[in-house]
């Protein structure tokens, strides 16, 4: 089981969690601990038939992202993130591959043949797949600990109806242990049990249905723990995680900044790059948002958000420069990708031409 987070802000008793009506803007109550945050977000399973590797057999972890190309060129590749895989299948020359469904697939019932990369190289390709479903599961609630109501939440409880019990989309709004918001997560749901709670008067334990709600994944804790902390205070506090928990890095560094009011500098500001642990597009976003915007600072997750950063209100003003120290280290990691649907790609290159349509001049040292 894995334990609650429980992050008293002050001696006060206010909570980091807030519930908040998404419609109408209204909280319906506070807490400092909430059970059923941190779990097994469901997974997408899948099994390739007539499975040929390519480069060497795929066995445990993949590498975070592969992207499934079917060779019907009316479907779109599509992504599972964390991806991961036990091997081919005893006795059999099928491979068992799952991950996180982050797009929508090929049309139901489709089940040509599908080439399979992780953004790097060729992984195999196989004559057709199948997508396994999962078994039905009941999920786990969330359920908010010692909650301070609010009067709209109080009134519901009372009433007790199905449809005051309804509370639709609501947003889990959370913030740092320095009272700054630092991410949300939404999700539609009702109230399925609420009890007394010992530790004050008024408190209650609130129990939402989990069955709309995706949790944040277990392995991720370390990151959020570091977060829910408060920001760092030093650059390259990311760099001795794997592609994996960057990513997790990457999101929370997003979701804060995008939450945050930013001053713009005045044109000519000199920018510096560390780039010395730049192995992976993760760290290429963080790296160069620490350079714009100070320790775990935002300047783009992708390159449309990056093109959005470089037009203003995110800490940069054009004109500017930039000196990227140890470049050679991206450009060696960087230079041979693929894209989504295999063609291959120079990013390392892609991401300067980006930057200096955006008006950052760029010496690589």
């Amino acid at each position: 089981m894995i334990p609650t987070v429980h992050e008293d802000k002050d001696d006060r008793g206010r909570g980091r969690y807030t519930l908040t009506d998404t419609e109408h803007g209204h909280v319906w109550g506070v807490c400092a601990a909430v059970d059923g945050l941190f779990g097994e977000p469901q997974r997408g399973t899948y099994e390739l038939f007539g499975w040929v590797p390519q480069g060497g057999e795929v066995r445990g972890w993949i590498g975070g992202r592969v992207w499934l190309v079917p060779d019907d060129e009316a479907c779109d590749a599509w992504l599972l993130e964390d991806a991961e895989s036990p091997g081919q299948l005893p006795g059999t020359d099928s491979l068992v591959l799952t991950g996180l469904d982050d797009y929508e697939g090929p049309p139901e019932g489709h089940r040509g043949p599908v080439r399979v990369h992780d953004g790097h190289r060729w992984l195999g390709a196989c004559r057709e797949f199948a997508r396994i479903l999962p078994p039905d599961q009941v999920a786990p609630p969330l359920v908010l600990r010692s909650l301070t109501q609010s009067d709209h939440l109080r009134a519901a409880l009372m009433k007790g109806t199905r449809r005051a019990l309804d509370l639709e989309q609501v947003a889990l709004e959370i913030e740092d242990d320095q009272g700054e918001p630092l991410t949300e997560r939404l999700l539609w749901t009702n109230v399925s049990a609420w009890r007394p709670t010992s530790y004050g008067t008024d408190l209650i334990d609130l129990e939402l249905d989990g069955g709309q709600f995706t949790p944040v994944p277990a392995y991720a804790r370390p990151v959020w723990e570091r977060w829910l902390a408060g920001p760092p205070d030093t650059s390259g506090a990311w760099a001795g995680f794997g592609t994996r928990l960057r990513a997790v890095w990457l999101d929370l560094v997003r979701e804060r900044g995008c939450r945050r009011a930013r001053r713009d500098r005045p044109p000519g500001h000199a920018y510096e790059l560390d780039g010395r642990h730049i192995t992976d597009v993760p760290g290429l976003y963080l790296a160069l948002g620490e350079a714009v915007n100070g320790p775990g600072g935002y300047f783009g997750g992708c390159l449309d958000a990056l093109d959005d950063c470089l037009g203003g209100s995110f800490g940069y003003t054009a004109p500017a420069t930039l000196l990227w120290r140890d470049a050679a280290t991206a450009r060696e990691h960087l230079s041979r990708n693929l894209t989504p649907d295999g063609r291959p790609y120079d990013r390392f290159a892609t991401v300067l031409d980006v930057l200096a349509e955006g008006g950052m001049q760029v010496t690589l040292a």
